[in-house]
Formats: structure tokens, C-alpha cells, sequence
């Protein structure tokens, strides 16, 4: 009896709990299997679940095929509809075999509907197939720390080749997004609310809605993407503006049917934790304490230090603190060049070094030779 008393009291703790030990700064209750919210300035990770898992990403990939067509592609190009492109399956254009659409138009296809027809024809219009394009988008994303991600195809629908599953991470992602929101362009195609546009012939017209809710849905909203699959379940990569901060919210694997409006409340529980909970400071060391240095064997005694940083502005979370150390010799030797580092000033978070600023002397200091030493002795001789 005692040992089913036991099991039944640690069967009703893990249902008080959740099934699952809450971290210090783990109080978020998510949907999402994981999830990353990212500062879009620096990079840091402000919330993390499981955001580094490999995990499938479904359409949540396009932001990647959109800015790499952006920066390697003539956007006012014609690209020529494959029999390959024309068979993909819903969401599609349907696009015709044989016939031609400006790349820009695509890519409003791509973006603001999902065509998954868009996202083959731009790929075989940049790399001649979706294979090599596949290697072109896997290499741009390692190039921007993204090293976890694989992808096998431009839209995001699920597939494996002999590497691996189309896959990446939450934190992966963020990253993508990141690079995203800083070019123009992609910002003008995916904050459209609609592009209306015709193939090359003139024969055929086609309307383009944007389908990104958050824009409407919440103030600050700047960007994103959604992504649905079997396999991915429901996902979004997007970014906010609030508090005079730009967050980055990914979530992966954020329920499935008919729980679609999940990722909404995931994305708005992030960025609510966010701008709760980290603001912007200011730090700036004591720059008045950088104070002359001896230098031994000089014909100045001392010269003057300095450091050009003036500070940095940094996302701190409430009760986080700065510490700054300064590593200067008490002396140098000399000859002493002006602007030559002496030293360094490091900014240290949580234990870790996240900045350096030089230390430089201003002036330079020549050694003692033999002529100052000769007009030392005249000096005391004429005395």
C-alpha cells in the first residue's frame, strides 16, 4: 500500500508540474515543441526551448530562399516555369510549364502566399536545379552561423537526401531572421498586404494576399513567415518591435490541426517576456582611471594612456550586471610608439568577456641612448 501512496503522490506532482522541471528563467508556458526569442541587435538569446533541437521548419524556409534570390539574383529578370515547378503541390501559383514571370513577382508569390511552385522556379533559375540550390541556401546559412540547418528543398516541404532530413533549429532560424529584417527589400515584399502582377505574356493576372496575421495582429509586428507540414506541425519565424527593442520569435513544431492559432499566442507570450523583462543600459567604464604609465628607461618618464570605446549599449535582463576590468602593466619599456596597445578594458556578463576595448598610449617615447646620456653629463659639467 505504502508503494502506491508513493506512485500515486508522484503521479499527481508531475500533473501540478507540468510533467516537467521549470528553470530559473523558464516560467513560459509554450505550445511550441521549441522556441527562440533572440535580440535582433546583438544576437542574444533572451528565451530558449529546446532551440537548438534539429527539427523540420516546413515554409518557415523561405525566408532564406527569398533574401538569397534578393542578394545573388537581377529581381526584374524573367525566370521560365519547369515541368519540375509546375507539378509542386498546394499552396501553388499554378504556373504553367514554358511560361515566364518576373523574379520580383515570384518572390511576392513566395512570400505572401506560400507558393510552393514559386520557390522551385526561383531556385532553378538561380542554380539550375533544386539540388544545387539546395547546396548554394545551406552554404549562405552556415555563412551566417546558422551551422545546424539542412536544407534539402526551397519551400520547405519535407524531404531527405543522403545528408539528412530537411531540418534546422529555432536558433538557426533566428539567426536567418536576423540578416532578413536588416535588407531593404525583403522588408518592402513581406510587409505587403498585397502585389497584384502578370506573366510575361500579358495572358495571365494574379493577386497575392499577405497571409501573415501578426502584421495586423500585433503592434511592433515587422516581419515573418509561417510554415505548416505534417511533419513540422505549425511555425513561425517573425520580428517584433516593442520597448525600443527588435525581438526575433521562432517557434517550431507549435501544435497541429486544428490548433493553427497557437504560434499567434506563443509568438505574443515571447516577445510580452521580453520586453518585461530586458531593457536597454548604457555602460561606460571610468575612463579616468586610465592614468600614465611609467616607462622604464625612457627620455620621458611617463606617457598617457587612452581607449577610443566610449562605452556600449547593451540588453541586460533585470538584476544583470556589467563588470569591467582593465588589464594594463604597471610600466612599459621603452622606445614607446604612439598608439600602440598596452592594454585592454573587457566588459564580462555572466562570467563571459562580450566586449574588449584597446588601450593605447598617445605619444611616443624614445629610449635613453648614448646622446642623452652625453647632454645629462654636459648638463651637470656646465652646473
Amino acid at each position: 500500500m505504502k508503494k502506491i501512496f508513493c506512485v500515486i503522490w508522484s503521479l499527481f506532482l508531475c500533473l501540478q508540474l507540468g510533467f516537467h522541471t521549470v528553470r530559473a528563467d523558464d516560467t513560459l508556458k509554450l505550445y511550441a515543441k521549441s522556441a527562440i526569442l533572440m535580440d535582433a541587435g546583438s544576437g542574444r538569446v533572451l528565451f530558449d526551448k529546446s532551440g537548438k533541437s534539429k527539427m523540420p521548419n516546413a515554409s518557415t524556409t523561405k525566408i532564406l530562399t527569398c533574401l538569397y534570390i534578393i542578394k545573388h539574383c537581377n529581381l526584374e529578370e524573367e525566370a521560365t516555369v519547369s515541368k519540375n515547378a509546375a507539378a509542386q503541390p498546394q499552396v501553388h501559383l499554378g504556373a504553367r510549364a514554358g511560361e515566364k514571370y518576373k523574379v520580383k513577382d515570384l518572390l511576392y508569390g513566395l512570400m505572401l502566399e506560400s507558393y510552393n511552385d514559386c520557390a522551385v522556379i526561383l531556385a532553378e533559375h538561380a542554380a539550375g536545379s533544386t539540388e544545387n540550390f539546395a547546396k548554394k541556401l545551406n552554404a549562405e546559412a552556415r555563412s551566417y552561423g546558422a551551422k545546424s540547418t539542412h536544407f534539402v528543398t526551397p519551400n520547405g516541404l519535407d524531404r531527405t537526401d543522403k545528408n539528412g532530413i530537411h531540418s534546422t533549429t529555432a536558433y538557426d532560424l533566428a539567426l536567418i531572421m536576423k540578416k532578413c529584417i536588416k535588407n531593404k527589400e525583403f522588408l518592402e515584399i513581406t510587409r505587403a498586404k498585397s502585389h497584384s502582377f502578370h506573366d510575361a505574356s500579358g495572358q495571365r493576372s494574379f493577386t497575392c494576399n499577405n497571409h501573415n496575421a501578426l502584421l495586423s495582429m500585433m503592434d511592433g509586428a515587422v516581419s515573418g513567415k509561417t510554415g505548416f507540414t505534417s511533419k513540422a506541425g505549425y511555425c513561425y519565424v517573425g520580428a517584433v518591435k516593442k520597448n525600443g527593442m527588435t525581438m526575433i520569435a521562432v517557434v517550431l513544431a507549435c501544435g497541429w490541426p486544428p490548433h493553427k492559432t497557437y504560434k499567434w499566442s506563443d509568438v505574443r507570450t515571447l516577445v510580452d517576456y521580453g520586453a518585461k523583462n530586458y531593457s536597454y543600459h548604457k555602460i561606460i567604464p571610468d575612463y579616468s582611471k586610465l592614468t600614465d604609465l611609467y616607462v622604464n628607461g625612457g627620455m620621458e618618464h611617463k606617457v598617457s594612456i587612452g581607449a577610443k570605446g566610449g562605452g556600449m549599449t547593451l540588453l541586460l535582463k533585470k538584476g544583470e550586471k556589467v563588470d569591467i576590468k582593465c588589464q594594463i602593466p604597471k610600466s612599459l619599456n621603452a622606445p614607446v610608439k604612439k598608439k600602440e596597445q598596452v592594454g585592454k578594458i573587457e566588459y564580462v556578463l555572466n562570467g563571459r568577456v562580450i566586449r574588449e576595448e584597446k588601450v593605447f598610449t598617445k605619444d611616443s617615447i624614445d629610449k635613453k641612448d648614448y646622446w642623452w646620456y652625453l647632454g645629462k653629463t654636459l648638463d651637470e659639467f656646465c652646473l
